[in-house]
């Protein structure tokens, strides 16, 4: 299982990576693959500004359908256009090409309650 320890995570499954007051955020290597095979992205929530724990837009593999959770509160400024092509980035490479939004953080001081690596291990080894 695929966790680098330069990121942020959340027990929701996203990762985040911070970048001075962006986040860039995604769906971890064990979310992708516990859903299966991702046929779809969809984010509607360009351009708004959310709150943590709100659900930005969701993610549709062959059995389910998963929500996605805001990591931080901020507005979402870009969604990964590739993935409207390519939904399966998101299980090819989860951390890189299959990043789902960028979003301009509003409160710095909630990165503070995301889990970092070794705190997320924990979580997904329950």
């Amino acid at each position: 299982m695929n966790i680098p320890s330069e990121l942020k995570y959340t027990k929701d499954h996203e990762w985040i990576k911070i970048e001075d007051d962006l986040a860039i955020i995604g769906i971890t290597d064990f979310a992708q693959s516990e859903l299966g095979d991702i046929v779809y992205v969809d984010v509607d929530t360009l351009d708004e500004s959310l709150g943590v724990e709100e659900v930005f837009g969701s993610v549709e593999a062959v059995k389910t359908v998963s929500d996605l959770f805001m990591p931080l509160s901020g507005q979402i400024i870009e969604f990964n256009e590739a993935l409207e092509d390519e939904p399966e980035l998101v299980n090819s490479d989860p951390y890189e090409a299959g990043w789902m939004i960028k979003v301009k953080i509003s409160d710095a001081s909630q990165i503070d309650n995301l889990l970092d690596a070794k705190a997320y291990k924990e979580l997904i080894k329950g």
